[in-house]
This record gives C-alpha cells, sequence and structure tokens, in this order.
C-alpha cells in the first residue's frame, strides 16, 4: 500500500521507543539534547550592580549642579560593604555590587571629578543605571526545558546556576550502509560501468545533524552473504540507514535478507517524488530505514522520516522541521501523482529552483539549500507564497 506522508511519519514515529539517558560534564553537553528540566537556584544577577562605569548615589542627592563627596571605590569583584551618606558618592565600576544605601549610578560621562569630590552636570533618577538583583532570571525559575537542544545560550544561562553536569539523552548510534556491486570507494580505481559511491558522506553528515552518532560501514556488494553480514553487524546499532537495494529487483537484496534475519518490514513505499521506494522496519529493537539509491531521493526521505524519528530517539521535544515563507521567483509545476519536493535557492524571502528536478542529479541538490513542496498536479504561478524548508 502506498502510504502518504503524514500517515508514514506518524507509523515511523511510534515506534521509536523511549531514549536513554546519561549525564556528561557541562563543557561536553553543546548541541546534546537535556534529559531533565533545570531550575534556578541563583538569581541572575545575583545581586545588584552597575551597568556602567561611574559613580554610585543617592538620587535625591545627586540634581543637577550638586556637588558630591567621593568617599570610596568599589570595583568588580568582592563586596567592600561600603555605603553611600547624605551629600556622598562612591566610585564605581561596570558589574560592581551597588553600595548600601545608593539607588542610582551616574555615568562618569555626566559629572565633573577632581581629587575629592564630583560636580553634576546631568542628574539620575532612582534605579538608573542599576542591574537589579534577579531581574534577568529569579530563584525557582525555570532555566532550560526537558528536550531542548542546549545551544551556547542556552548552557550560558544553565553555567550561570554553577552546574558542572547535565542531564542528557544520549546520542543514537546509527549504521550507514550503501549497497551495489558497481559501487566504490574514493581513492580506489573504477572501471567501465562503476562509479564513486557518494550516499554515504552525505548521509553521514546528515545523521550529524540529526543529533546522531553514525559510523559509515563498507559498501554491500549485490551479494546475499555480504548483506547479511553488514546487517548481523548493524543489528546492535540504535539504527540502520542504508541506501540503495530496496526496491523490486533482483538484485534490489534489502528487503528479502532483513525478512530472513527476521526484521519486521513497517511499509514500503511512500506517496512522494523523490523517494518513492522508501523502506521502514524494525531489526530486533533496531530501527531500520531503506532509502532509495538516487541521492536527491535518499536526501529527500531522510529529511521527511528518518531525521524525525532520530530527534525522538534522541530525545527531542520538538520533531517539526523548519519551514519558512517565500516568494517563487518563477513558475513550478507539478505534473505528477505525487507531492513533488523541488530542490532550490532560498534567499531574502524568495525561492528560486536551482538544476535538473531529476532524482539522481547530485550536483544540483549540492547547490540548493531549501525544499518546496507542491501537492500532485498542481502548479504555483511566479510571485505567489509557498512554504519552503530550509536544508
Amino acid at each position: 500500500m502506498l502510504l502518504n506522508e503524514r500517515e508514514t511519519l506518524d507509523r515511523v514515529l511510534q515506534s521509536v521507543g523511549p531514549p536513554m539517558m546519561e549525564h556528561i560534564p557541562i563543557w561536553e553537553a553543546g548541541d546534546r539534547v537535556l534529559a531533565q528540566d533545570i531550575v534556578a537556584t541563583v538569581a541572575l544577577p545575583r545581586f545588584d550592580n552597575s551597568t556602567m562605569d561611574g559613580y554610585a548615589v543617592r538620587a535625591e542627592d545627586a540634581l543637577r549642579g550638586a556637588r558630591l563627596v567621593v568617599c570610596g571605590e568599589q570595583a568588580a569583584g568582592p563586596d567592600l560593604a561600603l555605603s553611600v551618606g547624605r551629600g556622598e558618592a562612591i566610585r564605581i565600576y561596570t558589574g560592581a555590587p551597588i553600595p548600601r544605601l545608593a539607588d542610582a549610578v551616574i555615568m562618569q560621562e555626566d559629572v565633573d571629578a577632581d581629587e575629592n569630590s564630583i560636580l553634576v552636570r546631568e542628574g539620575v533618577a532612582s534605579r538608573e543605571n542599576i542591574r537589579v538583583r534577579g531581574g534577568d532570571l529569579c530563584e525557582g525559575q525555570k532555566v532550560a526545558s526537558k528536550g531542548s537542544l542546549l545551544t551556547g545560550p542556552r548552557l550560558a544561562a544553565i553555567a550561570s546556576q554553577g552546574t558542572t553536569e547535565l542531564p542528557v539523552f544520549k546520542r543514537p548510534k546509527v549504521a550507514i550502509i550503501a549497497t551495489g556491486s558497481e559501487l566504490k570507494s574514493q581513492g580506489e580505481q573504477i572501471n567501465s560501468g562503476e562509479i564513486y559511491e557518494t550516499n554515504r558522506i552525505m548521509l553521514a553528515q546528515l545523521v550529524t545533524g540529526s543529533g546522531a552518532k553514525g559510523e559509515v560501514f563498507d559498501i554491500v556488494p549485490d551479494l546475499e552473504e555480504a548483506h547479511l553480514q553488514s546487517f548481523q553487524r548493524a543489528r546492535s546499532y540504535d539504527a540502520i540507514v542504508v541506501a540503495g537495494g530496496v526496491s523490486v529487483g533482483t538484485k534490489d537484496l534489502v528487503k528479502p535478507t532483513l525478512q530472513k534475519l527476521g526484521a519486521k518490514l513497517e511499509l514500503w513505499r511512500v506517496a512522494v517524488k523523490p523517494g518513492k521506494p522508501f523502506m521502514f522496519g524494525r531489526l530486533g529493537n533496531t530501527l531500520v530505514f531503506g532509502l532509495p539509491g538516487n541521492p536527491v531521493s535518499a536526501f529527500v526521505t531522510f529529511l521527511l522520516f528518518a531525521r524525525p524519528a532520530l530527534w525522538k530517539l534522541g530525545g527531542r521535544s520538538s520533531l517539526e522541521l523548519p519551514r519558512a515563507r517565500a516568494r517563487l521567483e518563477e513558475e513550478l509545476v507539478n505534473r505528477g501523482d505525487r507531492p513533488h519536493y523541488f530542490r532550490g535557492v532560498y534567499q531574502e524571502g524568495t525561492f528560486k529552483p536551482v538544476g535538473k528536478q531529476e532524482s539522481h542529479a547530485l550536483f544540483a541538490l549540492s547547490q540548493a539549500n531549501a525544499l518546496c513542496r507542491l501537492e500532485s498536479d498542481q502548479t504555483l504561478g511566479a510571485n505567489s507564497f509557498a512554504d519552503v524548508i530550509p536544508i
């Protein structure tokens, strides 16, 4: 049965089990997925502090034309427990704790200073130029949510709590396989009828970009024994991504070999172009994604079905691919009976198809940075708007 994209993705995601958790040092947690909510125990800022270099004062005393006696100095660092009296000021620097009884900081540019006093040229309001304790983050507030990606800014917010280790979800281990006796690895001599294999290097980058750890297997020739050996080794991984050999030809050995090993195949074929011969199943506890051998088909089906599954297996809370609204620079026409993902360039709010829109057109794919989906038998005119998927 030919499934649509939504049905296919739903069935794939239903087969994905719960992610596993581990604790790692915060310095190693970049781009990992958080496994538990992080709640603040330390306010940010931790204390009232100055936003600039100047003088800590009582605002009611710092009127234009007033002369204030400078009675001390507070730098960023240990709090010296200074206090501002009536008619006084304390020299202060950016990030330094606010002295007692001071309620404002006047910029150094707004005073005339001599050795022991300042003349106020521009007055200051209460609370002006002060970062208030907890104004950014207060105790009990959620710093980061379970399932969120640990970006640099998010890690910095967590680090403000003094955290040294973080609970994260384990990265899924993925076996990356390509099949075909015509395929050769880079550096090998190729003869007539042979080509250099390109899917594994593309899929390795896609797997890494999905938050998983990929291991590239040797090319599998069109021999049953070679398929059996490769899949037997790969069944210890969390997932297998195999490109090629999933169609119905006599040399397409992926499906019968997996079945011989006891795999349960959940679906085969999806109503999408490029990428109709997409297969998904389980080999024991291992997810198996069978992608078409043509590189564009492999790319599109991985993006639509394998990436969300690896995100879920890795603990991500949001599984939706990013989308953007774009104006079409030229007409797009899909005369087929399946939705078609056009490859093109998305730039400054516009989308333009690039190169040949055929499933083997690797160079055109390399020039694209977005996909635009057209329904079956749909035409979108130039200057109309459509959703695109940045890639």
